[in-house]
Protein backbone atom coordinates (compact mmCIF):
# COMPACT_ATOMS: atom_id res chain seq x y z
CA UNK A 1 0.00 0.00 0.00
CA UNK A 2 2.84 2.66 0.78
CA UNK A 3 4.93 1.48 -2.96
CA UNK A 4 1.27 2.60 -4.56
CA UNK A 5 0.43 6.13 -2.49
CA UNK A 6 4.52 6.42 -3.48
CA UNK A 7 4.55 6.12 -6.89
CA UNK A 8 2.49 9.00 -7.66
CA UNK A 9 4.36 11.21 -5.84
CA UNK A 10 7.25 10.17 -6.80
CA UNK A 11 6.32 11.07 -10.44
CA UNK A 12 4.42 13.90 -9.47
CA UNK A 13 7.79 15.36 -7.70
CA UNK A 14 9.96 14.51 -10.70
CA UNK A 15 7.38 16.42 -13.15
CA UNK A 16 7.20 19.77 -11.02
CA UNK A 17 11.24 19.53 -11.10
CA UNK A 18 10.90 19.14 -14.80
CA UNK A 19 8.42 21.79 -15.19
CA UNK A 20 10.57 24.27 -13.29
CA UNK A 21 13.60 23.68 -15.57
CA UNK A 22 11.77 23.99 -17.99
CA UNK A 23 11.00 27.51 -17.09
CA UNK A 24 14.47 28.17 -16.09
CA UNK A 25 15.79 27.07 -19.41
CA UNK A 26 12.84 29.13 -21.21
CA UNK A 27 13.90 32.39 -19.22
CA UNK A 28 17.61 32.20 -20.28
CA UNK A 29 16.57 31.97 -23.74
CA UNK A 30 14.56 34.75 -23.48
CA UNK A 31 16.96 36.83 -21.99
CA UNK A 32 19.34 36.16 -24.54
CA UNK A 33 17.10 36.80 -27.29
CA UNK A 34 16.33 40.32 -25.76
CA UNK A 35 20.02 40.86 -25.24
CA UNK A 36 20.48 40.24 -29.19
CA UNK A 37 17.21 42.58 -29.88
CA UNK A 38 17.86 44.96 -28.12
CA UNK A 39 20.04 46.73 -30.33
CA UNK A 40 18.31 46.00 -32.71
CA UNK A 41 15.24 47.70 -31.33
CA UNK A 42 17.73 51.23 -30.85
CA UNK A 43 19.18 51.16 -34.21
CA UNK A 44 15.34 50.97 -35.80
CA UNK A 45 14.09 53.81 -33.29
CA UNK A 46 16.73 56.29 -33.72
CA UNK A 47 17.23 55.61 -37.87
CA UNK A 48 13.24 57.71 -38.17
CA UNK A 49 13.89 60.40 -35.60
CA UNK A 50 15.13 63.89 -36.81
CA UNK A 51 18.20 65.09 -34.86
CA UNK A 52 16.05 67.39 -32.87
CA UNK A 53 14.09 64.60 -31.58
CA UNK A 54 17.01 62.67 -30.76
CA UNK A 55 18.38 65.83 -28.85
CA UNK A 56 15.86 66.25 -26.59
CA UNK A 57 15.16 62.85 -25.92
CA UNK A 58 16.89 59.59 -25.11
CA UNK A 59 18.33 56.74 -27.28
CA UNK A 60 14.94 54.51 -26.07
CA UNK A 61 12.21 57.35 -26.41
CA UNK A 62 10.04 56.94 -29.68
CA UNK A 63 10.09 59.24 -32.47
CA UNK A 64 7.63 62.43 -32.33
CA UNK A 65 6.88 62.06 -36.06
CA UNK A 66 8.56 59.67 -38.42
CA UNK A 67 11.74 60.90 -39.99
CA UNK A 68 13.35 60.08 -43.48
CA UNK A 69 15.97 62.61 -44.29
CA UNK A 70 18.68 60.38 -42.47
CA UNK A 71 18.08 57.27 -44.61
CA UNK A 72 17.83 60.13 -47.82
CA UNK A 73 20.87 61.31 -46.73
CA UNK A 74 22.82 58.41 -46.39
CA UNK A 75 21.31 57.00 -49.58
CA UNK A 76 22.25 59.85 -51.63
CA UNK A 77 25.71 60.76 -49.94
CA UNK A 78 27.34 57.35 -50.61
CA UNK A 79 25.58 55.78 -53.59
CA UNK A 80 24.28 53.30 -51.34
CA UNK A 81 22.77 51.19 -54.47
CA UNK A 82 26.36 50.62 -55.94
CA UNK A 83 27.63 49.78 -53.16
CA UNK A 84 25.00 47.60 -52.01
CA UNK A 85 25.62 45.66 -55.75
CA UNK A 86 29.31 45.49 -54.40
CA UNK A 87 28.89 43.86 -51.69
CA UNK A 88 26.30 41.23 -53.15
CA UNK A 89 28.49 40.39 -56.44
CA UNK A 90 31.20 39.83 -54.29
CA UNK A 91 29.23 38.26 -51.46
CA UNK A 92 27.28 35.77 -54.31
CA UNK A 93 30.60 34.86 -55.96
CA UNK A 94 32.76 33.72 -52.96
CA UNK A 95 29.61 31.85 -51.49
CA UNK A 96 29.61 30.08 -55.25
CA UNK A 97 33.09 29.62 -55.81
CA UNK A 98 34.31 28.52 -51.98
CA UNK A 99 31.29 25.60 -52.00
CA UNK A 100 33.07 24.41 -55.26
CA UNK A 101 36.15 24.76 -54.31
CA UNK A 102 35.52 22.85 -50.95
CA UNK A 103 33.82 20.23 -52.69
CA UNK A 104 35.99 19.24 -54.98
CA UNK A 105 39.49 19.37 -52.15
CA UNK A 106 36.72 17.71 -49.93
CA UNK A 107 36.04 14.79 -52.48
CA UNK A 108 39.93 14.36 -52.94
CA UNK A 109 40.38 14.63 -49.51
CA UNK A 110 37.59 12.22 -48.21
CA UNK A 111 36.62 10.09 -50.65
CA UNK A 112 39.51 10.15 -53.30
CA UNK A 113 41.54 8.76 -50.12
CA UNK A 114 44.56 10.85 -51.66
CA UNK A 115 47.99 10.08 -49.25
CA UNK A 116 48.61 12.52 -46.69
CA UNK A 117 45.31 13.38 -45.68
CA UNK A 118 45.09 13.87 -42.53
CA UNK A 119 48.27 16.01 -43.04
CA UNK A 120 46.68 18.04 -45.72
CA UNK A 121 43.42 18.76 -43.62
CA UNK A 122 45.43 19.88 -40.53
CA UNK A 123 46.81 22.38 -43.46
CA UNK A 124 43.75 23.84 -44.24
CA UNK A 125 42.48 23.82 -40.40
CA UNK A 126 45.65 26.26 -39.69
CA UNK A 127 45.10 28.01 -43.23
CA UNK A 128 41.76 28.73 -41.95
CA UNK A 129 43.18 30.01 -38.72
CA UNK A 130 45.11 32.41 -39.96
CA UNK A 131 44.79 36.09 -38.88
CA UNK A 132 43.76 38.20 -41.67
CA UNK A 133 46.82 40.89 -40.90
CA UNK A 134 49.09 38.54 -41.64
CA UNK A 135 47.83 38.48 -45.11
CA UNK A 136 47.63 42.02 -46.14
CA UNK A 137 51.44 43.17 -46.93
CA UNK A 138 51.94 39.78 -48.99
CA UNK A 139 48.89 39.96 -50.59
CA UNK A 140 49.47 43.93 -51.01
CA UNK A 141 52.42 42.60 -53.03
CA UNK A 142 51.08 40.26 -54.89
CA UNK A 143 48.02 42.36 -56.45
CA UNK A 144 49.87 45.46 -56.60
CA UNK A 145 51.95 43.41 -59.08
CA UNK A 146 49.71 41.09 -61.37
CA UNK A 147 47.27 44.78 -61.59
CA UNK A 148 44.51 43.55 -59.12
CA UNK A 149 44.62 46.05 -56.76
CA UNK A 150 41.25 48.23 -56.23
CA UNK A 151 39.78 45.80 -57.87
CA UNK A 152 36.93 43.60 -56.63
CA UNK A 153 38.86 40.73 -58.30
CA UNK A 154 41.31 40.75 -55.57
CA UNK A 155 38.70 40.51 -52.25
CA UNK A 156 36.35 37.68 -54.35
CA UNK A 157 40.24 35.92 -54.77
CA UNK A 158 41.12 36.28 -51.27
CA UNK A 159 38.06 35.21 -49.61
CA UNK A 160 37.37 32.59 -51.60
CA UNK A 161 40.42 31.02 -50.73
CA UNK A 162 40.05 31.78 -46.76
CA UNK A 163 36.27 30.24 -46.68
CA UNK A 164 37.54 27.14 -48.78
CA UNK A 165 40.03 26.22 -46.45
CA UNK A 166 37.21 25.92 -43.93
CA UNK A 167 34.72 24.06 -46.12
CA UNK A 168 37.53 22.00 -47.26
CA UNK A 169 37.93 20.96 -43.73
CA UNK A 170 34.34 20.11 -42.83
CA UNK A 171 33.58 19.03 -46.15
CA UNK A 172 36.44 16.40 -45.56
CA UNK A 173 35.01 15.08 -42.45
CA UNK A 174 31.60 14.50 -43.90
CA UNK A 175 32.91 13.04 -46.92
CA UNK A 176 34.93 10.43 -44.99
CA UNK A 177 32.33 8.97 -43.59
CA UNK A 178 30.02 8.66 -46.50
CA UNK A 179 28.34 5.31 -47.77
CA UNK A 180 30.89 3.30 -49.36
CA UNK A 181 27.32 1.16 -51.20
CA UNK A 182 26.23 4.17 -52.47
CA UNK A 183 29.50 4.95 -54.13
CA UNK A 184 29.90 0.90 -54.81
CA UNK A 185 26.27 1.09 -56.19
CA UNK A 186 27.24 4.18 -58.83
CA UNK A 187 30.50 2.43 -60.29
CA UNK A 188 29.05 -0.38 -60.96
CA UNK A 189 26.01 1.60 -63.30
CA UNK A 190 29.36 2.53 -64.92
CA UNK A 191 29.51 6.05 -62.86
CA UNK A 192 33.07 7.39 -63.76
CA UNK A 193 34.37 9.64 -60.19
CA UNK A 194 33.38 13.15 -62.07
CA UNK A 195 29.76 11.61 -62.39
CA UNK A 196 29.70 10.24 -59.29
CA UNK A 197 30.27 13.47 -57.00
CA UNK A 198 27.86 15.65 -59.20
CA UNK A 199 25.30 13.10 -59.73
CA UNK A 200 25.40 11.32 -56.38
CA UNK A 201 27.75 13.25 -53.82
CA UNK A 202 26.67 16.60 -54.10
CA UNK A 203 22.80 15.91 -54.40
CA UNK A 204 23.01 13.80 -51.24
CA UNK A 205 25.31 16.61 -49.54
CA UNK A 206 23.11 18.97 -50.47
CA UNK A 207 21.34 20.42 -47.42
CA UNK A 208 25.31 21.07 -45.65
CA UNK A 209 26.38 22.79 -48.79
CA UNK A 210 23.58 25.24 -48.40
CA UNK A 211 24.08 26.09 -44.71
CA UNK A 212 27.79 26.19 -45.92
CA UNK A 213 26.96 28.98 -48.78
CA UNK A 214 24.74 30.98 -46.77
CA UNK A 215 27.70 31.17 -44.19
CA UNK A 216 30.07 31.87 -46.74
CA UNK A 217 27.83 34.86 -48.06
CA UNK A 218 26.86 35.99 -44.66
CA UNK A 219 30.66 36.22 -43.60
CA UNK A 220 32.24 37.77 -46.58
CA UNK A 221 29.29 40.49 -46.51
CA UNK A 222 30.43 41.46 -43.36
CA UNK A 223 33.76 41.59 -44.00
CA UNK A 224 35.38 45.04 -43.18
CA UNK A 225 39.97 45.16 -43.43
CA UNK A 226 40.61 43.40 -46.83
CA UNK A 227 37.66 45.41 -47.97
CA UNK A 228 39.08 48.36 -46.77
CA UNK A 229 42.58 47.76 -47.66
CA UNK A 230 42.52 46.59 -51.14
CA UNK A 231 39.13 48.64 -52.51
CA UNK A 232 40.29 52.50 -52.43
CA UNK A 233 38.18 53.62 -54.88
CA UNK A 234 34.75 55.05 -53.90
CA UNK A 235 33.06 52.98 -56.42
CA UNK A 236 34.33 49.94 -55.58
CA UNK A 237 33.35 50.15 -51.83
CA UNK A 238 31.63 47.54 -49.85
CA UNK A 239 28.40 48.18 -47.64
CA UNK A 240 30.29 47.83 -44.24
CA UNK A 241 33.55 49.76 -45.52
CA UNK A 242 30.91 52.86 -46.45
CA UNK A 243 29.15 53.11 -43.79
CA UNK A 244 32.66 53.16 -41.52
CA UNK A 245 33.87 55.72 -44.02
CA UNK A 246 31.26 58.14 -43.53
CA UNK A 247 31.67 57.58 -39.43
CA UNK A 248 34.14 60.10 -39.45
CA UNK A 249 32.51 62.74 -41.33
CA UNK A 250 31.49 66.10 -39.54
CA UNK A 251 28.38 66.16 -41.12
CA UNK A 252 27.40 62.70 -40.12
CA UNK A 253 25.11 63.22 -37.54
CA UNK A 254 23.87 60.54 -35.27
CA UNK A 255 20.10 59.66 -36.83
CA UNK A 256 21.74 59.29 -39.93
CA UNK A 257 24.48 56.91 -38.41
CA UNK A 258 21.89 54.68 -37.05
CA UNK A 259 20.04 54.92 -40.79
CA UNK A 260 23.39 53.52 -42.14
CA UNK A 261 23.32 50.97 -40.24
CA UNK A 262 19.88 49.89 -40.85
CA UNK A 263 20.36 50.00 -44.30
CA UNK A 264 23.51 47.94 -44.00
CA UNK A 265 21.83 45.16 -41.89
CA UNK A 266 18.67 44.56 -43.78
CA UNK A 267 20.15 43.12 -47.26
CA UNK A 268 21.43 40.36 -45.05
CA UNK A 269 18.58 39.96 -42.90
CA UNK A 270 16.33 39.23 -46.31
CA UNK A 271 18.89 36.90 -47.42
CA UNK A 272 18.72 35.03 -43.87
CA UNK A 273 14.65 34.82 -44.20
CA UNK A 274 15.14 33.63 -47.89
CA UNK A 275 17.52 30.77 -47.18
CA UNK A 276 16.48 30.10 -43.37
CA UNK A 277 14.40 26.80 -44.91
CA UNK A 278 18.03 25.96 -46.32
CA UNK A 279 19.52 26.60 -42.75
CA UNK A 280 17.27 24.55 -41.19
CA UNK A 281 17.03 21.33 -43.03
CA UNK A 282 20.99 21.53 -43.48
CA UNK A 283 21.04 21.84 -39.55
CA UNK A 284 18.41 18.70 -38.97
CA UNK A 285 19.14 16.56 -42.03
CA UNK A 286 22.96 16.29 -41.78
CA UNK A 287 25.36 15.98 -44.09
CA UNK A 288 24.45 12.38 -45.17
CA UNK A 289 21.14 11.09 -44.78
Amino acid sequence: MTDITKTPRTKMRRSSKRSIGNWIVLTVIALAAAAVVFPFIIILLNSFKSPADYASGNPLTLPSSLYFDGIVNFWNRVNFPEKLWNSFFISGMVAVLAVIISVLNAYAIGIGRVKGRISLILIFLLANMLPQEVLLYPLYSIFRAIGLYDNVWSVIITFTVIQSAFGTYLLASVFGTFPKEVLEAAALDGAGRWRTLWSVVVPISWPTLGVLMVFFFIWTWNEFLIPLTFLISNSNQTVPVAITALQGDRLMDVTTMSASALLGMIPTLIFFLIFQRTLTRGITAGAVK
